[in-house]
């Protein structure tokens, strides 16, 4: 018994290293989810067609966000290893790449969304529903979209510069720039939304408008912090002398840090495609998922601030050379994120039929969206288990396996079970869901067997 303890659970010292770098990306997370919660309460109390509009909306720039995180992460492989070691020149290198990559993304995206933004949305209005409704949350799509789009330079800036600081060791400042700019989108949420205050009303594109602008204000904290700390963080000095890569460390990154880039562009999409499956049994269950969703980002929090503790302290270790204890940290970290879980699923559990009642909506919507949370309740143990041991083979810079572990897994197995389910069978929507989250016990075991291997264990900049 003493021998399990000691290889699954650390001592105070271990917990509290661990909190000191999870609690601030948590309570960062949190409060971002919360007010987004609040973001999408606040559009759902103005009309269903407004909320299904923005859901969709933000289903698609969620694609993109993954793949500015993809891009970014990949190179922060590397970053936390650098870091371990001391070699600040390698993170300068590290940080003008996810510059010169998240700026291409940014591009393509804007270019994308502003040529193919009507048929993207469209793509989940083929369920069940009247050409009025389809019509209506098209055009509240698209007002949502346009504004959306101004904000992303600021948000992709301060995610290269937020990366980088996390994986040197400085969650604070992240989180504090994270903390001011959703309360920014909260109060102008309220006085864009509902036009008060003598703010004009502009419903869905106030929502919009709010994001924007919190996003700015975000990125401008991070950017004057990090250029003002230049005593505390080495790396600054010089960072602009040069845009350039070094060949040999540019390819490195390719290899390493591109199949990342990949797989969460294959992985995002794979979620939207999911949801897209979904809509086809009905207008309904879009936003049904929507607001599922939202209850579901925010208990996602700890689960997701393990993931990032995991690959910034294992990272480090593994930077350093320290490959046992990496091992050793990585099993205790393991645990720790998915016992984190159990109550937080259990909360999301019993309060699965109370949440979708704040909402404007239908009583059938409401009815779906419980169902669904439920669901995603009963699995958050597994999903813990799943992120951590992600970010742990992701750590080792085993890129090519998570992207299997990812992409590959939702597209064959999820996405084609949901499309099969959902257009062949006469299954309740409800049943669909569960059948195909339900899978990801299968993707539980094979990151097991890959973890327990230790093929993640290597030093990838010495």
């Amino acid at each position: 018994m003493e021998n399990i303890r000691r290889k699954y659970f650390g001592d105070k010292a271990f917990y509290f290293m661990v909190l000191g770098i999870a609690v601030p990306i948590m309570i960062q997370n949190g409060i971002t989810n919360f007010v987004g919660m609040l973001d999408n309460i606040m559009i759902g109390r103005v009309g269903t067609g407004q909320m299904s509009g923005a859901s969709i909306v933000n289903q698609l720039i969620m694609v993109y966000n993954l793949c500015i995180f993809g891009g970014i992460s990949g190179a922060g492989i590397f970053t936390a290893q650098y870091f371990g070691q001391g070699q600040q020149e390698g993170i300068r290198a590290t940080f003008r790449f996810k510059l010169w990559l998240a700026a291409i993304v940014t591009i393509l995206t804007t270019i994308l969304f502003l040529t193919e933004g009507s048929g993207l949305i469209n793509l989940y209005l083929s369920g069940e529903g009247t050409p009025q409704q389809r019509q209506e949350i098209l055009t509240y799509g698209l007002q949502y979209l346009h504004i959306m789009l101004a904000g992303l330079p600021a948000f992709m800036l301060a995610q290269v510069y937020a990366g980088t600081l996390r994986e040197c060791g400085e969650t604070l400042m992240p989180m504090t720039a994270g903390i001011t700019a959703v309360f920014v989108n909260l109060v102008f949420n309220y006085l864009l939304i509902y036009g008060k205050f003598g703010f004009p009303r502009m419903g869905v594109a106030g929502a919009a408008a709010a994001t924007v602008l919190s996003r700015y204000v975000e990125c401008f904290i991070i950017v004057l912090w990090t250029h003002t700390k230049g005593r505390k963080l080495a790396f600054v000095e010089g960072l602009y002398s040069t845009m350039k890569v070094p060949r040999i460390l540019l390819r490195k990154f390719i290899v390493t840090g591109m199949p990342l880039l990949i797989n969460e562009t294959l992985w995002s999409g794979g979620v939207a495609m999911l949801a897209q499956c979904y809509s086809v049994r009905g207008l309904d269950v879009v936003a049904a998922l929507n607001i599922s969703n939202t209850i579901t980002n925010l208990f996602n929090i700890v689960l997701i601030s393990m993931g990032n503790s995991v690959a910034i302290i294992v990272g480090q270790l593994l930077g350093a050379g320290r490959l046992d204890e990496a091992r050793d940290t990585d099993r205790k970290l393991i645990c720790m994120s998915v016992m984190l879980c159990i109550l937080p699923g259990l909360i999301m559990f019993l309060i699965a039929p109370l949440f979708p009642e704040i909402y404007l909506t239908t009583d059938a919507v409401r009815g779906t969206a419980a169902s669904f949370i439920r669901v995603g309740a009963a699995f958050m143990p597994v999903n813990a288990f799943l992120n951590a041991s992600y970010f742990t083979l992701r750590s080792g810079g085993k890129t090519i396996i998570t992207f299997i572990f990812d992409s590959v897994f939702i597209w064959c197995v999820s996405v084609t079970s949901a499309f099969i389910l959902t257009r062949f069978t006469a299954l309740p929507v409800v049943a669909v869901f569960t059948i195909v989250t339900s899978m990801e016990i299968l993707k539980a075991v094979f990151g097991f067997i890959l973890v327990k291997k230790g093929i993640w264990v290597q030093n990838i900049v010495s």
